[in-house]
Formats: C-alpha cells, sequence, structure tokens
C-alpha cells in the first residue's frame, strides 16, 4: 500500500496532458488540443514525471521523444480512454428516441400469436420503439419476473407472482382444431362424443391443459386413438395440418395457424379455460414505452375474441 499517497497526487489532469502530448507529438501541439498553453502542458508533464520517479519523454533538440515507459503507459491509456468513449457514447445514445429497448418475456405460444400483432399496433402510435421478446416457460417465466429482470411479462396463469402485480389480458376457452377437409369441419360447435375413436394429437403428459382434457374425455368414456405428443401448441397445430388428427389447443396458437387455411379451428361444446395475464414489476423503474404496450396487448386481445366470436 506504499503506492496508495502517490495514486492521490496523480490525478486525472496529469493523465489528459500525457495522453495529449502523446496524440500531438508536442507540448505545442498538446495544448492546442487542451485549449490551454505550452509552457503549463510542460509544467503539467514535468509534474507527473516528478511524481512517478522516471522520465516519459526524451527532450531533443526542443522536441519530445516517449521512451519504452511512456509507450507502455499509452497502451493502458488508451484503453482507459476507449472505455470512458463508449461510456460518453451511450450517454448520448440515451437520449435518443429508439435508445431504449421494452424487455418483454412471454411464454412461447405467446411469442408468435398476441405479442406479434400487439408489436404492430405498439409500432403504429411509437415507430421508433424497440422490444427485445425472451421466450421462456414456466415456472422461470414467473421467477425471472419475481426477480424484476424484465418489463413485461405474459404468462397464462393469473395470480401475480411474488414481486409483481398481473392484469388479465383475456379469459376465452381452449378450441379444436381439426384439417380444413375434415367431415367435422362442417360442423361449427363439436362436442366431446364427436371425437370417439378419432386420431387425436396431444400436448405433452405433464402439461396442465392435457391433464385437463385428459380427464374431460375420461369423465364422457369417450376413447381417442392418442399417436402423438408434443410440448408445443403451435407443433400440435403443424401436425394437425399434415392430417395427422384431430387436437384442442389455446384459441391464440389455433387463430394463427388457421390462417393459411388448411386447418380449422371449431368452439367446442365443453369449457377448458384459456386466460393470458401482463405481469408488471413492482420493483423495476418502468419504461415509458410499457403502457403503451398494455394498450396494444388489450387491444389485441380485444380483436381476438372478436374473432374467436365471428367463427362458423
Amino acid at each position: 500500500m506504499t503506492d496508495t499517497p502517490l495514486a492521490h497526487r496523480i490525478t486525472h489532469r496529469h493523465i489528459e496532458v500525457f495522453r495529449a502530448v502523446m496524440t500531438a507529438g508536442s507540448a505545442t501541439g498538446a495544448a492546442d488540443l487542451l485549449h490551454s498553453s505550452q509552457p503549463t502542458v510542460s509544467r503539467e508533464l514535468a509534474r507527473l514525471e516528478s511524481l512517478l520517479g522516471y522520465a516519459l519523454f526524451e527532450r531533443i533538440q526542443g522536441r519530445l521523444r516517449a521512451n519504452a515507459r511512456a509507450l507502455a503507459l499509452w497502451d493502458e491509456v488508451q484503453r482507459s480512454w476507449q472505455g470512458l468513449e463508449r461510456v460518453v457514447g451511450r450517454a448520448v445514445a440515451l437520449g435518443r428516441p429508439d435508445a431504449v429497448q421494452l424487455a418483454v418475456l412471454c411464454l412461447p405460444a405467446l411469442a408468435h400469436a398476441l405479442l406479434p400483432g400487439a408489436a404492430a399496433r405498439l409500432m403504429q402510435v411509437q415507430p421508433h420503439a424497440r422490444l427485445s421478446v425472451t421466450p421462456q416457460d414456466s415456472p422461470l417465466l414467473e421467477e425471472w419476473m419475481s426477480a424484476q429482470r424484465f418489463d413485461l411479462g405474459l404468462c397464462e396463469q393469473t395470480a401475480a407472482p411474488p414481486g409483481t402485480r398481473a392484469e388479465v389480458l383475456l379469459t376465452l376457452d381452449e378450441v379444436a382444431v381439426l384439417p380444413a377437409d375434415h367431415a367435422l369441419a362442417r360442423q361449427p360447435v363439436l362436442q366431446l362424443a364427436d371425437f370417439a375413436g378419432q386420431p387425436f394429437v396431444s400436448l405433452s403428459a405433464d402439461d396442465p391443459y392435457r391433464r385437463i382434457i385428459d380427464a374431460r374425455f375420461a369423465e364422457a368414456a369417450v376413447p381417442r386413438t392418442l399417436r402423438m405428443e408434443t410440448h408445443s401448441a403451435a407443433a400440435v397445430c403443424a401436425m394437425v395440418e399434415h392430417g395427422l388428427g384431430l387436437a384442442i389447443v389455446n384459441p391464440l396458437t389455433a387463430l394463427t395457424a388457421a390462417a393459411n387455411g388448411r386447418l380449422v379451428v371449431r368452439r367446442l361444446a365443453f369449457s377448458i379455460p384459456f386466460s393470458v395475464a401482463a405481469v408488471l414489476p413492482l420493483y423495476r423503474p418502468p419504461l415509458p414505452e410499457v403502457l403503451p404496450m398494455l394498450e396494444a396487448l388489450r387491444a389485441e386481445a380485444a380483436e381476438v375474441a372478436r374473432r374467436l366470436q365471428a367463427l362458423a
């Protein structure tokens, strides 16, 4: 710790003078860079060398030539100044309208259904807005929102995780998806009995909606032919589109998948509720874009409900 008093006596001004001399190649040029005088620069440089206890420059015919120690110090000064320039650049950039990203955490299913439409609505009113979307499944999604790591979360549970508040955006029923040329496509509403003996594409065994769906069919004693399962509702819809069976999925994914016309969505005569909630951290400073994004999500959720009601 013997070098502490010395370190305290060497100031930022001394390093600034050294950098200017190295950049300009002379005390006169350094004075111009610093808007100072040549005698002041020479005095500050001499003071730095005195504090260090060794010379940084050779004085040859009135000119300064950096020695090996100066060149080694110059490498360190350049690295430090680059870091400072990055800080200054970031500080300036934060004043621009597009400088800050809204960090959104959502279930994978919502990253391609609901959120894209809401993002498009946001961009219409705030063209400079920037979004960072991270798909994540439960329970990590709830844990990360509780840790205040994101500005906004989208999940299927309506209870707010610790350290957050939740707003329910929509509550709809699960729907049936089937190939567009399937005989049942002519029916506007499907009963449990309509699935009897049909090949069925299921969500994975540990999915909570899979357990509810299986329980409904078991209670009604309606047998299905279970041949395929997957953890992704989007993958379920893709399999149905290729004629691998019928399925029951959330209405957001179903309506998105039906846009190509190769599968159809039908309401169910029985209810399996599906909800989506926006989750907001209580202790993370809110960005101005959070409220417009919430408004866009509400509007998109209302549009989804309208489309579902309009089904044949």
